[in-house]
């Protein structure tokens, strides 16, 4: 219970402080846990935990993992004023599954994921201006490694369509934004994970940022599809209640 209560970070300075014989104990208490056992806690959506589970193993697959659970928390889950700094820890671990293996397309998966959820809970311009480039780039690392990595597909289609949403023109002119081109990774994702609630929801929002008029039958009709797949997780299951509220929201404004 005691490590289950401390970050990766907390453990190593506690394991310091102990006799030598016991710490070597706890160590290996700590480097037991498994990423079979922080993937299950993000599937159950005890997303702090994973987090710190993943961490403690000092790998890149588990600092990839404890990103994305940060990154899940912090972004749907944590009280407002704690939101930044849960982001920008999930960002820092991102940068750390890169260090640990910058060949892992995962790191730069998450790494990219944890970024643009820290830009949307910043929200200010300068900071989406400052990590637009950075968060493409990380995608297009990842699919460079592995082009058939569905959600890496799904997170570029994202960034364009927000990025034309955010800053139209410029955003065109700046960072290359292209509606077309979110199109191309929606489909891509939709093709390589056709029964992943999560790519039918998020394609269905980006084509309402793209624009909401000439793409809401088409978006309404993957939120349904979305709504009628089966939740895999607890992901999945936060995913499916935003879906249902959307779909009433484009009642409610028809």
């Amino acid at each position: 219970m005691l490590l289950r209560n401390l970050t990766g970070s907390r453990i190593v300075r506690w394991l310091a402080c102990l006799p030598v014989g016991i710490g070597l104990i706890a160590a290996a208490a700590a480097s037991g846990q498994s990423i079979e056992a922080a993937r299950a806690a993000l599937n159950e959506g005890r997303f702090l935990e994973a987090a710190e589970v993943a961490e403690v193993l000092d790998t890149s697959d588990g600092y990839a993992l404890a990103a994305e659970a940060l990154a899940i928390h912090g972004h749907y889950l944590a009280p407002e004023e704690t939101k930044a700094e849960l982001l920008g820890r999930a960002m820092q671990l991102g940068q750390e599954a890169i260090r640990k293996n910058s060949e892992n397309p995962v790191a730069h998966l998450q790494h990219a994921h944890a970024m643009g959820r820290y830009t949307q809970a910043v929200g200010t311009l300068r900071v989406k201006r400052e990590y637009a480039g950075r968060v493409r780039a990380a995608l297009e690392r990842a699919l460079f490694l592995k082009p058939g990595l569905a959600e890496a597909h799904l997170s570029l289609g994202a960034w364009h369509a927000e990025a034309i949403r955010g800053g139209g023109f410029m955003a065109r002119v700046l960072f290359g934004a292209s509606g077309n081109e979110a199109r191309a990774h929606y489909d891509a994702a939709l093709e390589l994970a056709p029964n992943a609630k999560i790519v039918h929801a998020e394609y269905a929002l980006g084509l309402l940022l793209l624009d909401r008029r000439k793409h809401r039958d088409e978006a309404r009709s993957l939120l349904e599809r979305a709504r009628d797949l089966p939740s895999r997780n607890a992901h999945d299951r936060i995913v499916h209640d935003r879906v249902i509220a959307k779909l009433v929201e484009l009642d409610v404004r028809t």
